[in-house]
């Protein structure tokens, strides 16, 4: 049995007070072009389902909260209660669509990666890469970098269809990497 740690410890790193007991991050954002797309792309490449949409039709916007649920989940019916339960939730993609984007040309959105850099990735972890890479494959998903590809083996890069980046791990080849 391994001794359980709080955290790793390195220079600026503080113990967490007490206020923040409790606080958990639920979610990241990321802009896409048309939902449809995106949509599409997250539930059928990444297996994601939509948990909350809520629109903001006085801002022109609507926001889709995704999640790859386990076998087994429920998630609440009732419109309040699954709203409430979306933001109990951690480590969900919120992806926004400013109405009117869809009909933009080309990719409208800064990838993080491009200069100037900025935002880079989010990562799914996977049971067996190369299966993946092969659902990759066949879902002709564009790839950044394949697992045996530079100096950092088994990561994959892919793309999303806004250009956003999406590293894809196996948990048990990450003890090899970063030493």
């Amino acid at each position: 049995m391994s001794n359980q740690i709080q955290g790793e410890t390195h220079p600026g790193v503080e113990a967490a007070p007490a206020q923040t007991r409790g606080f958990r991050l639920n979610h990241s954002m990321l802009r896409v072009k048309d939902p449809e797309v995106s949509l599409r792309f997250y539930s059928r490449v990444f297996g994601m389902s939509v948990l909350r949409r809520l629109d903001f039709e006085e801002l022109n916007f609507s926001l889709y909260f995704l999640t790859c649920l386990d076998e087994g989940s429920t998630v609440p019916s009732e419109t309040d209660e699954r709203t409430n339960w979306t933001f109990s939730q951690v480590g969900l993609l919120e992806l926004t669509h400013n109405w009117g984007t869809e009909e933009q040309e080309g990719r409208i959105y800064h990838d993080g990666n491009a200069e100037p850099q900025g935002f880079g990735h989010i990562c799914f972890s996977v049971p067996d890469l190369q299966a993946a890479v092969t659902w990759f494959d066949a879902n002709e998903v564009e790839f950044i970098k394949r697992p045996e590809q530079g100096k950092l083996k088994d990561v994959v890069f892919v793309k999303d269809p806004d250009g956003y980046w999406i590293e894809v791990v196996q948990p048990d080849l990450m003890s090899r990497v970063g030493k």
